[in-house]
């Protein structure tokens, strides 16, 4: 613990203007926390270097184990305020969550000081309960393993190589290449991009890892498992196993059920073939219709809505996330309703197509229109979309096709497509014209559903408690599930990265970065742990939980409720700690009923002083209601601090404390504040469901879940379960947090009144 404190009071960024600071000081030295702090001054500019080096003196003379800034928000500055490994650091924010936000009251005046009080109080108490972590560093393994020999995977292996790192390729085919090596060629994927199409090197790409020696690779053999934990895993592949410090996933695709592209005629009109068909007849040579013909003209579909519709092929999109071997248990009935359907597969609990397209299917759509240009140049290429998705450079990949006037391209939907003779008739509406058209065409194109590996194969075959493949969340389909929106290349399983199609779909081009990026994370990964500490997203955090298993009573909720598989189980149920997979959320801290999980520096007891700390007027007419608000450092905290510096404020009545995540809150705390009798309590968190933004994934999603549970205890308790509430936040809704604030001030004050355990 933290034993010998100095607190320090900035004076700056309106601080100084607004508050006493000097009398601040003294309200420290001689409070309750006096026997712990050794010193309390005030400072003009503390994150100057002479307020600094004022600090680093007190430290080096009196021996100090523990700083208080009183300033800024911990957000800023953060790298100003160290004083070394032994020194342990609290920041109370006295500028914006006081200062610059504060809304007076006339019924109550001197709120502002009684807020800095408070919050200094807090920062102290604090850091009283706050211990310098003593990590595991283990002896990692310094070897990168890079599933897949396609065209991320030959990429993400040589990037590791590169930087000296030795790399195990596996691929499950007896060559190198994935579906790289069986393409044609590619849309641009650099340089000139109003370029029809360009080779894409797959040969040479080969060669150079077979002639790289730190490169091992494995052809012909699959992982058949991974068990320990990043910097530490043993990988068994052929029989052999092999030491490894984090895994590049690199596995791609395998195309979806083409039997649910019978509305788009496929499987029914015989020259209807799929994109990868045509692919495959470009590489070979030539475009040729099923009667052996060249084509006069080849129409390409990027629409889905008749997929869409249903038509008893389950809930449609351009891509299905059962693999074309996936043996369905049943066939789907006739049904033309538009209430899609979703049916069970023997592989996997269910099946369904993705709800949507990628911009993927429109580059394919024009590279191959391209195709049409080069192998039959007296045919015309049609190009029928409902949406073109080119984003960013690759519009002038789209502006080129469009100056081809053997290319014709015209947004619509696609109403049907039947055979009439020798030839395939399109009808749309919707058009660019406004007109029903209909094409006849030699030989039509539908897109190719790209199935992750992922999807019905574990594919990683982790030796875990929670099973050998990625946890399944339904909105992806099977493809690896992470924080996609900040953390791209993660997976739910600390030290393996996904790279490639296996991701999400996307063209060579962008494989190349995703394999850059990924093998730059199991690097970071590797290295991190040979640090002891987390890789992300609390990126250097030297921090992990700590289990008193003696009170220990097996629930095996913290198991369970740990979104990242960090935790294993004995056979009587205890936990077994793997700090390598610990992302340090502290999700297993919110799970357990007898708070016997807790950190170093984050802590049950350290957060439940930090509640205690904040004076609560025996009566609302004696100053006003009190309202904790426990903001998640991720979105929450940081839209707070965005608020306060565009000018916004909000009830002087509030007190936030930042916690490291929403699933990380335990239901004791929100004991801690009624008993107290604080009037209400927020719980400020990110986004959950289908489209999460929790940076921990569930945290948010697990939080709502308890809330249930606290309703119920407190309603047992005589208090309104209203007077906890949950609300969502992302980082760009700063504007809207002031309002929510006050909004739940109000409901408590004039709904609710006081809390009955006020006073006691």
């Amino acid at each position: 613990m933290a034993e010998k404190l100095g607190v320090y009071i900035c004076g700056g960024c309106d601080i100084g203007a607004n508050l006493d600071v000097d009398a601040l000081a003294q309200f420290v030295a001689g409070g309750k926390h006096s026997a712990a702090v050794g010193v309390a001054k005030s400072n003009p500019v503390l994150c100057s270097p002479e307020g600094k080096a004022a600090i680093e003196a007190d430290i080096a003379e009196l021996g100090l184990d523990g700083v208080v800034c009183c300033a800024c928000t911990p957000r800023a500055k953060w790298d100003v305020f160290k004083f070394g490994e032994k020194v342990q650091v609290e920041r109370v924010n006295l500028r914006e969550h006081c200062v610059w936000s504060f809304q007076d009251d006339p019924a109550f005046p001197g709120q502002m000081e009684v807020i800095a009080k408070d919050y200094i109080n807090m920062g102290v108490s604090k850091l009283t309960k706050s211990r310098i972590p003593a990590p595991e560093i283990p002896e990692a393994f310094k070897t990168v393993l890079v599933l897949g020999g396609g065209y991320a995977g030959l990429n993400a292996a040589l990037n590791a190589a590169s930087l000296g790192y030795p790399v195990v390729l596996v691929e499950k085919s007896d060559t190198l290449g994935g579906k790289a090596a069986t393409m044609y060629k590619s849309f641009p994927l650099s340089g000139s991009f109003g370029d029809k199409t360009q080779e894409i090197g797959v040969k040479e790409l080969i060669a150079e890892v077979q002639a790289n020696d730190k490169i091992k690779v494995i052809t012909g053999a699959t992982l058949e498992s991974l068990a320990g934990a990043p910097a530490k895993y043993k990988a068994t592949i052929g029989g052999t196993e092999y030491e490894i410090g984090a895994v590049v996933m690199a596995t791609g695709w395998v195309p979806g059920k083409s039997k649910f592209l019978a509305p788009l005629g496929y499987g029914r009109v015989k020259n209807v073939v799929t994109s990868a068909e045509f692919e495959a007849m470009a590489k070979n040579g030539g475009i040729k219709t099923a009667e052996g013909k060249a084509p006069s003209s080849v129409a390409f579909i990027v629409d889905t809505t008749l997929l869409m519709k249903g038509v008893s092929y389950g809930e449609c999109g351009d891509a299905c996330a059962a693999p074309e071997d996936m043996p369905c248990k049943e066939e789907a009935p006739a049904d033309t309703s538009d209430e899609c359907e979703v049916f069970e597969y023997e592989d996997k609990e269910s099946a369904r197509h993705l709800a949507y397209s990628s911009e993927l299917t429109s580059l394919v759509a024009l590279k191959q229109a391209n195709y049409v240009r080069e192998l039959a140049p007296d045919a015309l290429a049609y190009v029928i979309y409902d949406h073109m998705m080119v984003p960013g450079i690759n519009e002038k990949y789209y502006q080129t096709a469009q100056d081809d006037p053997g290319v014709m391209l015209t947004k619509g939907t696609v109403t049907s497509v039947d055979e009439a003779g020798s030839e395939v008739v399109i009808k749309a509406k919707n058009t660019l014209i406004g007109d029903d058209i209909a094409i006849s065409a030699d030989l039509v194109v539908v897109p190719t559903a790209i199935v992750p590996t992922t999807a019905a194969d574990p594919t990683m075959n982790f030796v875990y408690r929670q099973g050998p493949a990625f946890p399944d969340l339904e909105l992806f389909d099977g493809f690896a599930d992470s924080n996609y929106i900040c953390f791209p290349y993660e997976t739910r399983r600390t030290g393996v990265y996904a790279a490639g199609c296996v991701r999400q779909p996307m063209g060579l081009g962008l494989a190349a970065d995703d394999a850059a990026g990924a093998a730059l994370k199991a690097i970071q990964c590797i290295e991190s742990s040979n640090r002891g500490v987390s890789v992300h997203p609390r990126s250097g955090d030297l921090s992990f939980p700590e289990f008193n298993f003696m009170r220990c009573t097996q629930c095996k909720r913290c198991t369970e409720e740990c979104p990242f598989g960090a935790l294993d189980d004995d056979e009587k149920g205890t936990p077994m700690p793997n700090p390598t997979r610990c992302r340090r959320c502290g999700t297993c801290m919110g799970a357990c009923p007898e708070r016997v999980i807790s950190f170093a520096n984050y802590g049950i007891d350290q957060i439940g002083s930090a509640i205690k700390e904040v004076k609560v007027p025996d009566t609302l007419d004696a100053g006003g209601p009190r309202i904790i608000i426990l903001a998640c450092e991720n979105d929450a905290y940081p839209a707070l601090d965005m608020a306060a510096m565009r000018g916004r404020s909000w009830s002087p009545y509030v007190r936030f404390l930042p916690v490291r995540c929403l699933g990380s809150v335990n239901a004791i705390w929100v004991a801690d504040a009624m008993s107290k009798g604080v009037d209400g309590l927020m719980l400020l968190g990110c986004k959950y469901g289908d489209d999460y933004q929790c940076h921990f994934v569930k945290g948010s999603e697990l939080c709502n879940r308890r809330k249930e549970n606290i309703a119920e205890s407190l309603g047992r308790l005589g208090v309104e379960p209203e007077r906890v509430e949950q609300y969502e936040v992302s980082i760009d809704m700063y504007d809207k947090v002031p309002d929510m604030i006050d909004e739940f001030v109000s409901n408590i004050v004039n709904n609710f009144g006081p809390n009955p355990f006020k006073g006691y």
